[in-house]
């Protein structure tokens, strides 16, 4: 009834669906195109790797993770995405994503799983305190957008908040 498959090549549609999907219930905004989910995770050299869980023969979620190096730990799994739709919650799909994210992360030695969660995601946090994750509340998320970075290639500052 439950199957976690690797996404392929043919699957870039739905992953962008998947993707606007998931950005519409945090109300970020998207502009990812298939073009470059396409390039991005299945060219020659790909940045991302995602699975697509299917219940009962529906698309039920999706997870989109890469490889991360911590300088303080080694190997790691960054799982970006973790998404599911809400009519299938509560069926096991969460934690069959992280059983084969935990046997990808062994097959590829990594040391561990690092993911974000909103705090007031509180359905998500009980999760992870669930399955033993450790939460470090003492690191922030920054991101620096593409106008920052090229403002700052330029030897110019820029607030980070765009």
């Amino acid at each position: 009834m439950l199957s976690i498959r690797p996404a392929v090549a043919r699957d870039v549609a739905l992953l962008k669906a998947l993707l606007y999907e998931f950005a519409e219930f945090y109300k970020f905004p998207v502009s990812i195109s298939e073009e470059q989910l396409s390039r991005d995770g299945f060219g020659p050299q790909p940045s991302f790797q995602a699975l697509i869980a299917e219940y009962g023969g529906e698309t039920a979620g999706y997870a989109l993770f890469f490889d991360y190096y911590s300088s303080f730990k080694g190997r790691c799994i960054f799982l970006e995405d973790l998404f599911i739709h809400p009519q299938f919650r509560g069926k096991g799909i969460g934690n069959a994503f992280f059983e084969r994210l935990a046997a990808i992360a062994e097959q590829k030695t990594c040391v561990g799983l690092i993911l974000q969660v909103f705090d007031w995601n509180e359905p998500a946090v009980q999760f992870y305190k669930k399955i033993g994750a450790t939460f470090w509340e003492d690191l922030k998320t920054v991101w620096l957008s593409h106008d920052t970075l090229q403002a700052v290639a330029l030897g110019g500052k820029r607030s980070a908040n765009g």
